[in-house]
């Protein structure tokens, strides 16, 4: 295979899709993953439909470690010069005081945001590590740089993946490989609906009144990082729409 290859977690919608759609109009044969079979499924054909690229799709939720470890090690040989990983699968879950706080809703969220993010890279890091190059790219949020009111356990895993970017940056260094965090502000994507257990007019008013960001703002971003020269890493970026200064201060019709 002559193309590049770019590696995403969370495949199926938002942000992950966007990334694959504009890597694969850029030549890039793209590994797309997530638990929606169908989704995925249905993604795979479009983009071998609308671009002359090849796609290699894996089914498996990345809180499993042990799903995990069986799709990576699956990928045929050809599909293992990996040179970006997206670590864009992540949640919220919830939004309530930790003395009411649901502890099932905190599992959900650690196991997702941190635990499924570190079993990825464990099992994508020494494939890049005996390739001799490669580029992380993790997906935190403004939650990873600041704490508002109810975020509490969100807020705590995406602390946990900017910290977690920084100590891979240094574990990796001696290996060339890229690491960088790309924190998001406000990006409408499923990613309320899923806060508010399916309640869409809930997730609706999270945006109402204001422009956030699109999934392809992102999407463009990460291919920006991933396309400066071999001497240059994007270490960090904060990334919000023009509306918002920080977590809790917008500007609304």
């Amino acid at each position: 295979m002559s193309n590049k290859i770019i590696f995403i977690t969370g495949a199926t919608s938002g942000i992950g899709k966007a990334t694959a759609e504009i890597f694969a109009k850029n030549g890039y044969n793209i590994i797309i993953t997530g638990r929606r079979k169908e989704r995925l499924d249905e993604f795979s054909a479009e983009l071998k439909a609308n671009y002359k690229i090849d796609v290699l799709s894996l089914n498996f939720d990345v809180r499993d470690l042990k799903a995990v470890e069986a799709a990576i090690n699956s990928i045929p040989e050809n599909w293992k010069k990996i040179n970006v990983l997206l670590n864009n699968a992540g949640l919220a879950a919830g939004l309530g005081t930790i003395q009411e706080g649901s502890t099932d809703d905190w599992e959900r969220m650690i196991d997702t945001n941190i635990k499924g993010l570190l079993y990825i890279t464990r099992n994508i890091a020494p494939v890049m590590i005996h390739n001799g190059y490669g580029h992380i790219v993790n997906i935190g949020s403004i939650a990873g740089k600041e704490v508002y009111a109810n975020g509490n356990v969100y807020c705590a895993t995406k602390h946990a993946v900017d910290a977690l970017n920084k100590g891979m940056r240094i574990d990796l260094l001696p290996h060339n490989i890229k690491v960088t965090a790309i924190n998001p502000g406000m990006v409408e994507t499923e990613f309320s609906v899923v806060r508010f257990n399916g309640d869409e007019e809930r997730a609706k008013n999270v945006y109402k009144g204001l422009e956030p960001l699109l999934p392809e703002d992102i999407a463009e971003t990460v291919f920006w990082v991933a396309s400066r020269p071999a001497h240059v890493n994007i270490n960090d970026i904060v990334i919000m729409p023009t509306v918002q200064a920080n977590a809790t201060t917008t500007i609304r019709k």
